[in-house]
């Protein structure tokens, strides 16, 4: 009996102490995000005080005010939604059908072309980045326009290859053979069976491409201008002054991260489905 007790004790503290680094890990992860609240509704200097002020202030509207009577941010929100829009849909599409055909069709250089794929992941960006901005220069003449952003980053090799790993386990081959057995085509079995499965896979996949789009700030510092701008130019231009203000820049921060937090609201259900899912399997 004292065993028994003792065993269930142990369970209860141990269970404790997971909710315990579980509840220390979610507010370590929120306080960078309440941080840019509170910098965002003081001035510059409140948010340089020593102790730092903790509390949100009464300026959030006036800053954001503000940082689009100073910056284009309406234009580059707007721009940047666009192509990671347009980026997320093709890379979704265009990796569920290349991972569809690399996990479950059967053709001649499978998997020499898997293996040209995967091997681009292991080239620096960099190194394409002088004769990309020439092909769109001079040969599109795509420069400062948003075309520039959306056709280099229409497919990439990590989204491929993760749907094909994903696919291998999801859909079963005794599944797609009873479909082809009941006159399923090869595009009704993507659409009736494939793209259901991949569902999960699909807004994870989603979620992590309008993320990296949105963030970009390399290639369209190389490709755009301020005068065609996206949310991370004009991000830049706000802290580019010689005396930065950054109650302004924490700001535009937190308005620019607006959409993001949207997008992850809106798949958040689907990326948990998938992680769950994945977790039962394995």
């Amino acid at each position: 009996m004292t065993r028994g007790r003792s065993r269930t004790t142990r369970q209860l503290t141990a269970g404790r102490g997971v909710y315990a680094v579980l509840g220390a890990a979610v507010l370590l992860s929120l306080f960078p995000l309440y941080w840019t609240l509170v910098a965002a509704s003081r001035t510059n200097t409140e948010i340089h005080r020593m102790p730092p002020v903790l509390l949100p202030g009464g300026r959030l509207w006036h800053n954001v005010t503000q940082v689009f009577a100073q910056t284009d941010l309406r234009l580059a929100m707007v721009n940047s939604l666009v192509v990671a829009t347009t980026v997320t849909a093709s890379v979704v599409l265009t990796s569920t059908l290349g991972g569809f055909a690399f996990a479950k069709l059967r053709f001649r250089g499978r998997n020499t072309l898997l293996a040209s794929v995967v091997a681009t992941m292991m080239v620096p960006t960099q190194l394409g980045i002088i004769p990309l901005y020439i092909m769109m220069a001079n040969w599109f003449h795509w420069a400062d326009h948003l075309q520039a952003l959306i056709v280099p980053a229409a497919a990439n090799a990590f989204g491929l290859f993760f749907m094909r790993q994903y696919l291998i386990g999801a859909v079963p081959d005794e599944l797609l053979d009873a479909g082809r057995m009941d006159g399923c085509t090869t595009r009704g079995l993507v659409w009736h069976v494939v793209l259901p499965a991949a569902r999960p896979a699909m807004s994870v996949l989603g979620m992590l491409t309008f993320m990296a789009a949105w963030n970009d700030f390399y290639w369209p510092k190389v490709v755009m201008t301020q005068q065609n701008p996206t949310v991370q130019l004009t991000l830049s231009e706000l802290a580019s002054g010689y005396i930065k203000d950054y109650s302004l820049v924490l700001t535009g921060a937190l308005v620019a991260s607006a959409p993001v937090l949207v997008a992850f609201l809106l798949m958040g259900r689907q990326i948990i489905d998938g992680i769950m899912q994945g977790a039962t399997k394995g």
